[in-house]
C-alpha cells in the first residue's frame, strides 16, 4: 500500500477509533429515525400544535434541537456527527389553519423547536415566502432568537406546546391574523 493510500485510510477510520463521531446519514434521512410518534405514545415526546399556518403549499418541517446557543438551529449534520440530539419531521397534507404533530425525544431534558413552513419546497428557510415558529413563541427579529427564549422543559411523558407561525408582513415577521 503507498504511503498516500495509507494515510486516506487511516483518516477514514480516525472517527470510528477515537469513539466521538457517529455516522451521518444522507441528507433526506437525518433526524428522522425515531422522530414520529409511535400510536399511543407515552413519552418522552412533546405534541406540537402549530397555529397561524398560511395555506396549505408545500411542507411543515418539526425539528427538536439542544437548547443552548452553539446548537440551536445548527446544521443537522453537524450535530448528528456530535452525537447531540437532533430529531426531524416533515408533513404534508395540512391545511391552512392549524396541524398538530408529535415529535420524540430522546431523554427527559431541556430542548428547542423550530417549525418551518418550506412553502416552495426547496428545503430550506425563504424571508420572502416561507414561514417559522419557535417553541415558546418568541417576538422575532432579524436574528435567530436565543436558545432561552425557546426553551422547552420535557419530562418523562408526553407534553404539549403550541408554536404560532410568523411570516413576512412588510419589512417584519409576525402572525398571520388572529392565531
Amino acid at each position: 500500500m503507498t504511503r498516500g493510500i495509507a494515510v486516506a485510510f487511516m483518516l477514514a477510520l480516525a472517527p470510528m477509533v477515537a469513539g466521538n463521531s457517529f455516522p451521518v446519514p444522507p441528507r433526506a434521512e437525518r433526524g428522522k429515525a425515531g422522530a414520529p410518534c409511535r400510536p399511543g405514545e407515552t413519552g418522552p415526546a412533546v405534541r406540537v400544535t402549530i397555529a397561524g399556518i398560511k395555506d396549505a403549499k408545500g411542507t411543515l418541517r418539526l425539528e427538536l434541537y439542544p437548547a443552548n446557543d452553539a446548537d440551536f438551529l445548527a446544521p443537522d449534520k453537524v450535530l448528528i456527527a456530535s452525537g447531540k440530539p437532533f430529531r426531524r419531521i416533515d408533513h404534508t397534507g395540512f391545511g391552512k389553519g392549524s396541524s398538530v404533530l408529535c415529535i420524540r425525544v430522546p431523554e427527559a431534558g431541556t430542548y428547542a423547536l423550530s417549525v418551518l413552513h418550506d412553502r416552495d419546497g426547496d428545503g430550506k428557510f425563504s424571508f420572502l415566502g416561507d414561514g417559522v415558529g419557535f417553541s415558546r413563541n418568541p417576538k422575532l427579529t432579524r436574528s435567530k432568537p436565543k436558545a432561552s427564549s425557546v426553551a422547552l422543559r420535557v419530562g418523562p411523558g408526553v407534553e404539549e406546546a403550541r408554536i404560532v407561525m410568523n411570516y413576512r408582513r412588510g419589512l417584519g415577521f409576525g402572525p398571520v391574523g388572529n392565531s
